[in-house]
C-alpha cells in the first residue's frame, strides 16, 4: 500500500484538489439519476451537457450512448470507454446523494465510470493540439443486460475512427482502495443467460400416475447437469453451469404441469462452452423420450470473453508501474460486454480497488449498499493519464 499512499500525497501536492472535486460532482450527481440499460437519457442529456461545456461536439450512438472524438488526422486512435447504465436495484445508502429514481441504483459503479472519463474529457480539453494520435471516449450503454459494446462495434464505431487499442477501467470492492489489478490473457468469463421451460401433464396430489409431474423432472435435470462439468469436461478448464431461479407448480397437492429454471453458463474456451450446451440438450432430450414431457430452452447469445492483450497488458504495468499493482492469478468467472471491443482490437480491462473498511466501503458490487470513496477515482483518471503517455498519445 506505500506505493498508492506515496502516490496519493503526490496528487495532493500537484494541485489536484479542483479535479478530486470535479470527479465527486460529477460522481454524485450522476449518482443521483440512474437509469436502467436502453432507458439512460437523463443520464445522456448530462454526459451531453458536461461534454459541450468542456468545447466538445459530442455524437449520439445507439440512442443513449455518446462518443468524444478528437481528431488528430492520425491513423492511429486510442480509445477508453465507460459504461453509463444502472441496476433495477432499490438503493439502502443513507447519503446525501442516494438515488432519486426509485427502484435503480448505481450499484455496479457506473457512476463512476463515467465521472472518470468526463474528466479525462476534462484532461484533454486543452492538449487536442499537441495529441500525437486521435482519442476516441465511448460513454456506452446498456452493459447490464444486452451488451451495448456488441452493438456500437457492431455499427462499425471502431473501425470508423481507426481505433488501435482501448482501454476500460471498473471500480472493484473486492481490492483496497487505489490498488490497479487486472492479468494478461484470460481475464472473465464468457457468460450466456439460458432459460429452460419443462411442460409436463397436471393431476390430482393423490394420483401421480396420471400427470407428468414438471417439478421432479426439473429436479432431476438440475442435479444432473452438474455431471456435465464433472464428468464431461476436463476439471483444468474453468466453466460453471448455475440455475439461479426455479419455480414449479401453484398448489401444494396437485401434480405440476410447468416449471421453469434460470441460469447462466460460462467458460473461456469456445470448445468447452459448447460442450456445456451440447450436454444440456442432450439431457434435455433423454427427459423428453423418458417422461413423454416437452422441454424448451433458450439461451441468450451472451457476452464474449474478455481477454486482454498480451502486449498491451506489459505495456499497461509499465505505465502504472507507481501504482501499486496486483495481477489475478486466475481468470473471474464474472462477465464484461467490454469483450466485445476486444475482439476487433487489442484491449486491456482492468480495476481500480475501493474497499476501505476504515469507511465502511465494504459491500459488493450489484449490492443495494454498494459505496466507495469518490478519491479513487483519482486513481482511475491518473491510470488513464499515465496510459496516454505509454500508447505515446501525450508526452510526459
Amino acid at each position: 500500500m506505500l506505493k498508492v499512499f506515496t502516490f496519493m500525497i503526490y496528487l495532493i501536492y500537484e494541485g489536484c484538489d479542483k479535479m478530486s472535486t470535479l470527479l465527486q460532482r460529477y460522481r454524485e450527481d450522476l449518482h443521483q439519476i440512474p437509469e436502467i440499460s436502453l432507458k439512460e437519457f437523463k443520464t445522456k442529456e448530462y454526459l451531453y451537457n458536461e461534454l459541450k461545456s468542456l468545447g466538445y461536439s459530442p455524437i449520439e450512438v445507439l440512442d443513449t450512448g455518446l462518443l468524444v472524438y478528437i481528431d488528430n488526422n492520425n491513423s492511429e486512435t486510442v480509445a477508453f470507454r465507460s459504461d453509463i447504465d444502472a441496476l433495477p436495484v432499490l438503493e439502502e445508502n443513507d447519503i446525501p446523494f442516494k438515488s432519486k429514481h426509485e427502484g435503480a441504483m448505481h450499484a455496479c459503479g457506473h457512476d463512476g465510470h463515467m465521472s472518470m472519463l468526463l474528466g479525462l474529457a476534462d484532461y484533454l480539453k486543452d492538449k487536442k493540439d499537441i495529441l500525437k494520435k486521435n482519442v476516441l471516449l465511448i460513454f456506452q450503454p446498456a452493459e447490464e443486460s444486452i451488451g451495448g459494446a456488441k452493438q456500437i462495434c457492431d455499427l462499425g464505431v471502431l473501425k470508423e475512427y481507426k481505433v488501435k487499442a482501448i482501454f476500460g477501467i471498473h471500480l472493484y470492492p473486492e481490492l483496497d482502495q487505489g490498488i490497479v489489478a487486472s492479468r494478461p490473457g484470460e481475464f472473465m468469463a464468457k457468460a450466456s443467460e439460458i432459460n429452460i421451460e419443462i411442460h409436463g401433464k397436471t393431476a390430482h396430489g393423490a394420483m401421480p400416475q396420471n400427470g407428468i409431474d414438471s417439478n421432479i423432472i426439473l429436479a432431476k435435470m438440475l442435479l444432473e447437469f452438474q455431471n456435465i462439468q464433472t464428468r464431461m469436461l476436463s476439471p483444468l478448464e474453468y466453466s460453471i453451469i448455475t440455475f439461479g431461479k426455479i419455480e414449479g407448480g401453484f398448489v401444494r397437492n396437485v401434480i405440476s404441469d410447468y416449471a421453469r429454471m434460470e441460469g447462466t453458463v460460462r467458460a473461456f474456451n469456445s470448445e468447452v462452452f459448447n460442450k456445456i450446451v451440447d450436454g444440456i440438450n442432450a439431457i434435455a432430450s433423454s427427459y423428453e423420450a423418458l417422461y413423454g414431457c416437452k422441454i424448451d430452452i433458450n439461451m441468450t447469445e451472451g457476452y464474449l470473453p474478455v481477454i486482454n492483450d498480451e502486449i498491451l497488458y506489459k505495456r499497461l504495468q509499465n505505465a502504472v508501474r507507481d501504482f501499486e499493482f496486483y495481477e489475478f492469478p486466475k481468470p473471474l468467472m464474472i462477465a464484461e460486454d467490454f469483450s466485445f471491443y476486444q475482439n476487433e482490437v487489442p484491449g486491456v480491462f482492468y480495476y481500480i480497488g475501493t474497499k476501505n473498511e476504515k469507511l465502511g466501503f465494504i459491500n459488493s458490487l450489484h449490492s443495494s449498499k454498494f459505496n466507495f470513496d469518490s478519491q479513487a477515482l483519482m486513481i482511475g483518471l491518473e491510470t488513464y493519464k499515465k496510459v496516454l503517455v505509454e500508447m505515446e498519445v501525450l508526452n510526459e
